[in-house]
């Protein structure tokens, strides 16, 4: 009798932890194994056709090479490449300030905002890599500290530079400086704001501030007010309080999908909000999952159906456009309907600013992997 006992006790814990554990090891295998036999075969004629959705017949130079995806940004914005390659070729700001000073577009100005901070944190990180020593060179991202100086009451500097310090911080969550970074980035959003009074951006910076001081809910909803104030259907400040409210912060699976939900059911015409729901699915995925019946099921389809019926009214050149091709690539290709998934790729391809790949540790590799994946129909 206590033989039975143990064996039915040792199947249950075969069959509760080591057959699901198992499972992942696999998925995880077999996916890294589609992603190479994928990129191999579609770098063998040097890239491969775009033509139509799905078509991987034909040589042609439709693909960026992986070392050449640009991790600064997230979908195309020829003025702000512009902009930063002349940052970068001559150590000075003002392209970037005259550019973002021109930018009125409050979507497309976070989204500049975002991608300047970015840069100047990535220079920063190439130079101490590289030893981080003045004497041998400029400082990283010099031009930013420049930019403050000169300039200290333009409010585009300020902007970045808040959001610059919301990397720093956020790129080294253990530091023993984190909060006091956050807390200066907090001093500075507070002094952008006073500058352009008018001006959603400082406020949505500051979502991402809640996040790392724990604002208690009262504080964040007091922030979110400010934006919505002056821009209630600002989908990139959406994307940035969401996570405040996900259970891996301050809220709770049904708080970012309630707040989603209402924000998708408010949507003007024309409005990026309907893929919200997408976002806070991807917030809120179990770890190591990469079965496609997970992805084939009716919340997933909701939330990738309605993201789609976003893209296709919204105007083709909305900035954050390219953050929703993004993250249905990476759900297409989990669903296996490659077609859609390669439709996303035409759309993005040579950029990787944006969730799920930046929240990876190569996120040009994790990229290539899915297109490729996407691409070759496997």
């Amino acid at each position: 009798m206590e033989a039975l006992i143990l064996l039915i006790a040792l199947t249950a814990v075969f069959g509760v932890l080591v057959l699901p554990a198992l499972r992942r090891r696999r998925e995880r295998q077999e996916f890294e194994r589609a992603a190479a036999q994928a990129d191999a075969a579609t770098a063998r004629g040097g890239g491969v056709s775009l033509g139509k959705a799905g078509d991987a017949a034909g040589p042609s130079a439709g693909l960026v090479p992986v070392d050449q995806l640009d991790l600064r940004l997230p979908g195309p914005d020829d003025a702000l490449v512009e902009a930063l390659d002349e940052v970068r070729a001559t150590g000075g700001w003002r392209p970037a300030g005259q550019l973002l000073a021109l930018t009125d577009d409050s979507e497309l100005r976070w989204q500049r905002v975002q991608s300047l901070a970015g840069a100047a944190a990535m220079e920063l990180a190439e130079w101490r890599a590289a030893g981080g020593d003045p004497e041998k060179g400029r400082p990283g991202a010099g031009w930013l500290r420049d930019w403050r100086t000169e300039e200290p009451r333009d409010p585009g500097g300020a902007q970045v530079y808040a959001q610059f310090l919301v990397w720093q911080a956020m790129a080294d969550p253990g530091a023993a400086e984190y909060r006091i970074v956050l807390e200066e980035a907090r001093t500075v959003c507070e002094e952008a704001a006073g500058l352009a009074p008018d001006d959603p951006v400082p406020h949505i910076v500051e979502l991402a501030i809640a996040r790392g001081l724990d604002y208690a809910r009262e504080e964040f909803d007091a922030v979110w007010r400010r934006v919505t104030e002056r821009e209630p259907q600002h989908m990139g400040a959406h994307l940035a309080a969401l996570p405040y409210l996900s259970e891996k912060w301050h809220g709770s699976r049904k708080d970012a999908e309630g707040f989603a939900a209402a924000a998708a059911g408010s949507a003007k015409p024309g409005s990026l909000l309907p893929a919200l729901p997408l976002f806070a699915v991807y917030d809120h995925l179990p770890d190591l999952q990469h079965s496609p019946g997970m992805y084939q099921g009716a919340v997933v389809m909701d939330a990738i159906e309605a993201a789609q019926f976003a893209l296709n009214n919204v105007r083709d050149d909305h900035p954050v456009r390219p953050h929703v091709h993004h993250l249905l690539l990476c759900f297409l290709v989990r669903a296996e309907r490659y077609p859609e998934a390669a439709e996303q790729v035409r759309a993005i391809d040579g950029y990787v600013g944006a969730i799920p790949w930046v929240d990876g540790e190569n996120p040009a590799a994790e990229y290539a992997a899915y297109r490729a994946i996407a691409i070759a129909g496997r």
